[in-house]
């Protein structure tokens, strides 16, 4: 291999802006061997007129390297350091925000964005004592600060959230686990879809706009608990009301 090469092959030596931008390209529909090119151009930063000349058996040992680190399930990252500043992973994830989980539940799978749920779990912190330490309030405006924060850190905080999620899931169980109606259309499924999490803040907000922000700002647990007991309420109206007319 003429080439000189700087291989990574652990998950904190990648950042998430180059992981975004090979997952641009659209891996499931790419050509193998322009996959691989791009693979080693992005990862081993090294320009495209070089990858090109690298030989094969060299380059499949290179991306089978590559290959092995992104099989790899790192351990929740608590801590990191990014441009001189040290973050920390959200200390207390049962004491979000509606408004922070929101954010988390939409940006997560989405990775063109998920430097957006980064946002909210990770933070600077602000004081440390020990293994404690303090993060500074959420700032949606401050997610392009985590563009460059490392791989494993985001593959990490990705599992943990969404044993969070299930669990969560799991508590409000009537609210999350519906599931699809019979009677549900396409029209009303298409409604659902464009509008996901604005139809729960109208709903606590009672239709008013100049309640949201305040809304958002409430605990998520408050919220869930609130928006379960609006249901399964309405629900049980709703079959009393049958259950009249039925007589």
């Amino acid at each position: 291999m003429k080439a000189r090469l700087n291989i990574p092959n652990k998950l904190s030596e990648i950042t998430l802006r180059k992981y975004q931008k090979f997952v641009k390209l659209n891996v499931e529909d790419a050509d193998e061997r322009f996959l691989q090119i791009k693979m080693i151009e992005i990862f081993c930063e090294i320009s495209h007129e070089k990858v090109l000349k690298i030989k094969f058996s060299d380059a499949d040992r290179v991306t089978a390297i590559l290959g092995d680190m992104f099989l790899q399930k790192p351990k929740l990252v608590t801590k990191f350091k990014l441009n001189g500043v040290e973050y920390g992973f959200i200390p207390e994830l049962d004491e979000i925000s509606f408004g922070e989980y929101i954010d988390l539940d939409t940006y997560l799978g989405d990775w063109e964005n998920i430097h957006t749920a980064m946002n909210v779990l990770y933070r600077p912190i602000e004081s440390e004592k020990g293994e404690r330490y303090v993060i500074k309030d959420y700032n949606v405006d401050t997610k392009d600060n985590l563009l460059d924060m490392p791989l494993d850190a985001v593959i990490s905080s990705v599992f943990f959230f969404l044993s969070f999620r299930e669990r969560l899931v799991n508590s409000y169980e009537s609210l999350f686990n519906e599931g699809v109606k019979e009677s549900t259309t396409s029209l009303s499924s298409g409604f659902n879809l464009k509008w996901g999490w604005y139809q729960a803040i109208f709903t606590l907000a009672k239709g008013d706009i100049r309640r949201f922000e305040n809304i958002t700002q409430l605990k998520a647990h408050e919220c869930f608990m609130m928006l379960e007991y609006m249901k399964e309420k309405n629900e049980l109206e709703s079959s009393q009301i049958k259950q009249k007319y039925k007589r």
